[in-house]
């Protein structure tokens, strides 16, 4: 997921050079719900004695909630902001996706507790986001802020997903391709209905062109989708949301080495508070390890069983 993910960043970049931000997000959801529609058309995957697809009302609903939070508003705003910032930089606002997923996760939704350390992780990540975008260097808003801010408006987007779908549907009886199926399948079909105003326009299509949308939706809107469910379902929305950790660090690789793009000194500084922040609020790192936290953050260190239920 991390390596799928992470490389999408590059291949919208370069499909910016012929389609349009909205092309691109028309394509990868579109090209992505006919990956997953194919996939559970041949295996016809069921749990238990449940059916393939759902048959609550209720249930159909959550998908369209998640459909439009976790894909349609995200991917518009990553594609949009792409023309402002750099792949790289794009790629490690991605990474503040479990800060937002804790913060939804726990005051939202309320499928999980912060303790100490990761309240600290929190507040740690949100000043690391504040030194990336560096708001010394802005005398008034310009592309590149607004770009930044749109990166971040979709990592709060898949945020709130996760901790959606934790409280709402990772639970129901439904086979992870087909649950991916239903996601993106949905997405799909909303941005069909928005193709006069997306994706209606002329475009000027080459072969790397054609490889990154087919990339970007088979691939990085397909398969990495069944992916993440299982790992959802296995280790919780916080958890699940670790899969950042990866992601920028592929992005910034490829973009400077296939792109050259280059960084301020404030961007891998924030990148590397937002990391700890991450750190933090995934428990990996306790406040003791700092001499801060003692014997309660010692003992506040609990895990998920998969189903919701804590473990100490």
């Amino acid at each position: 997921m991390g390596l799928i993910w992470g490389s999408s960043f590059l291949f919208m970049k370069i499909a910016l050079d012929g389609v349009s931000f909205g092309q691109i997000a028309w394509s990868r959801l579109v090209l992505g719900g006919l990956t997953l529609g194919l996939i559970v058309l041949v295996n016809r995957p069921r749990i238990g004695t449940a059916p393939v697809l759902p048959r609550e009302g209720v249930v159909w609903l959550h998908f369209l909630v998640i459909a439009v939070s976790g894909c349609v508003i995200p991917h518009l705003l990553f594609a949009w902001a792409e023309q402002y910032v750099s792949s790289s930089l794009a790629s490690i606002y991605n990474a503040v996706t479990p800060i937002m997923t804790a913060l939804m996760a726990t005051l939202a939704f309320r499928v999980e507790k912060l303790v100490r350390a990761q309240v600290v992780g929190v507040v740690l990540g949100i000043g690391g986001v504040v030194v990336i975008i560096g708001p010394w260097k802005y005398s008034s808003l310009t592309g590149d802020l607004w770009g930044q801010l749109a990166c971040l408006g979709a990592a709060v987007c898949y945020g709130f997903t996760f901790g959606y779908t934790r409280r709402f549907l990772s639970a129901r009886p439904i086979a992870a391709s087909t649950f991916a199926f239903l996601n993106i399948g949905i997405a799909g079909g909303i941005m069909l209905l928005l193709t006069p105003v997306l994706a209606w326009s002329p475009v000027e299509l080459t072969g790397p062109i054609v490889l990154c949308l087919l990339a970007l939706g088979a691939l990085g809107t397909g398969v990495a989708y069944i992916w993440n469910i299982n790992v959802l379902r296995a280790w919780g929305p916080t958890n699940a949301s670790t899969v950042t950790y990866v992601t920028p660090v592929v992005g910034v690789v490829l973009g400077v080495l296939v792109l050259g793009e280059t960084f301020s000194w404030h961007e891998p500084t924030g990148a590397l508070l937002v990391l700890l922040g991450i750190v933090l609020t995934q428990k990996r790192l306790q406040l003791g390890s700092f001499g801060l936290g003692g014997r309660e953050a010692a003992a506040s260190v609990e895990t998920s069983d998969g189903r919701g239920h804590a473990l100490s």
